[in-house]
């Protein structure tokens, strides 16, 4: 019998997948427990129109992340610190100041977690990269001045 998968189904495959499967295991498991719905010609027409409407939005999420590292490379977030002797911080810069602050000067939203850099534990310009998804990454500066 052949279905589609409204869920991942270990050993079967991924949500949206159209896959053949015993008579006895979809009657019996998939389809009460709306692990799946039978492959009718209505649903597997939503089935591809679903596919479709999620490509577009990846396309379109891809587009705006290239855009959005594009304006990236020429931004410089500046982060006033306080600091003791020697120009040492007190505490470091992490990624959720960085991540505040770029949202604060610039109105980029990007998650602390989509940012990777190393704790800033001292004055100066610093690079952060940046993960957007879909293997694209980019780059912006962070300049650590004195409060």
């Amino acid at each position: 019998m052949k279905v589609i998968l409204q869920s991942d189904v270990k050993g079967q495959g991924k949500k949206g997948q159209l896959v053949d499967v015993s008579d006895g295991y979809a009657r019996n498991f998939l389809l009460p427990k709306k692990l799946a719905v039978a492959a009718t010609a209505d649903n597997i027409n939503t089935m591809q129109l679903q596919e479709k409407a999620r490509r577009a939005r990846e396309a379109a999420e891809r587009a705006e992340a290239l855009e959005l590292v594009g304006q990236l490379k020429d931004v410089v977030v500046k982060i006033p610190a306080k600091a003791g002797a020697g120009g040492k911080l007190f505490g470091s810069i992490t990624t959720k100041e960085i991540s505040d602050m770029l949202k604060k000067q610039y109105g980029y939203d990007i998650p602390k977690a989509r940012l990777s850099a190393e704790p800033i534990k001292a004055f100066g310009t610093y690079e952060v990269k940046c993960k957007m998804g879909y293997e694209i990454s980019g780059a912006f500066h962070v300049m650590v001045v004195e409060a």
